[in-house]
């Protein structure tokens, strides 16, 4: 009874987001305590996640490294590119420029698999997939801000490389270890780790608004066009990319999910630390919508036998 709480509970995700979205605004001195330990949050997250996983995850990658290889391509050169001529039609504000520019740069939203799963795509691919651009994020995410981010805000990349391996790889790892170590605890409390992401997810995303509570007022339609776009975009160019690359129909379902949606609340906590809290509203608005969509098509390719 209570795992299935907690399952449908972790699968109302949009649902707290928003929730959490209206707290940070109507109340935001309700979550701005919570700012110091954005990285904790986010690294719980990370370490629940790796108690979900196990090594037999990583086969595919090995046992399919041109699939992973081209898929991690193609979600690192897509959506940043996308981003960067994004920001230059419509002409984003600096902050919001380099928080777009993130939102693109970061790996693939472990969520991506369970969209997979819901779409009758390629799981395996898509597990594998978020593990590899996950492990290379600690390099390829602040190299790639850096780079694209850095003519719109100075950007310092030796300290969000720091950052990601402290918050994503090491907690990552450690989940990992955990459940080889204590298997038979963490299959029995496995529903609980899904929540947890799901509510610190939510946290991170009022935060967000809760310290953007004034600038949120200038906030125009731009910004909403621009992280639509981003996704709708990366979503078709994904599935094109699926085509081009000779991927089979569920490899190419996997592929536009991978690369459409983000780990988005990374991005929101990279902003926060190094660049600024409005810098975070783009990965913010990205999570809550990347999940809708992606939720949508999954339907109508279920729909689809």
């Amino acid at each position: 009874m209570i795992d299935k709480l907690l399952e449908r509970f972790a699968k109302l995700l949009v649902v707290w987001v928003v929730l959490a979205a209206v707290v940070g605004y109507i109340r935001p001195q309700v979550l701005v305590p919570l700012k110091p330990y954005t990285d904790w949050l986010f690294a719980f997250t990370m370490f629940g996640i790796g108690c979900l996983l196990s090594t037999k995850d990583f086969v595919p990658i090995l046992q399919r490294p041109r699939l992973i290889l081209l898929g991690t391509a193609a979600q690192f050169v897509i959506m940043p590119l996308l981003a960067f001529v994004i920001i230059k039609v419509l002409g984003l504000a600096p902050a919001l420029a380099v928080g777009l520019i993130l939102a693109a740069a970061v790996p693939d939203a472990m969520a991506a698999g369970v969209m997979s799963y819901l779409a009758e795509a390629d799981v395996a691919f898509s597990v594998a997939l978020t593990t590899a651009t996950t492990l290379v994020s600690p390099v390829v995410t602040p190299a790639l801000t850096y780079f694209l981010g850095r003519e719109y805000i100075p950007l310092q990349f030796w300290p969000m490389v720091t950052s990601i391996i402290l918050m994503v790889i090491v907690p990552l790892l450690s989940g990992l270890w955990v459940q080889h170590r204590f298997h038979a605890f963490t299959s029995r409390i496995k529903p609980v780790f899904p929540a947890l992401s799901t509510l610190f997810i939510a946290f991170i995303c009022g935060l967000v608004v809760a310290l953007n509570k004034a600038a949120l007022g200038n906030v125009t339609a731009v910004i909403f066009v621009a992280v639509i776009s981003l996704n709708v975009l990366g979503l078709i160019l994904g599935y094109l990319a699926g085509k081009g690359f000779g991927f089979n129909l569920a490899q190419r379902r996997t592929l536009a999910i991978n690369v459409g949606m983000q780990n988005a609340g990374m991005g929101a906590v990279l902003a926060i630390k190094h660049i600024s809290c409005e810098a975070a509203i783009p990965n913010a608005l990205f999570a809550t919508w990347c999940i809708i969509s992606a939720a949508v098509l999954a339907g109508l390719w279920s729909s689809k036998r």
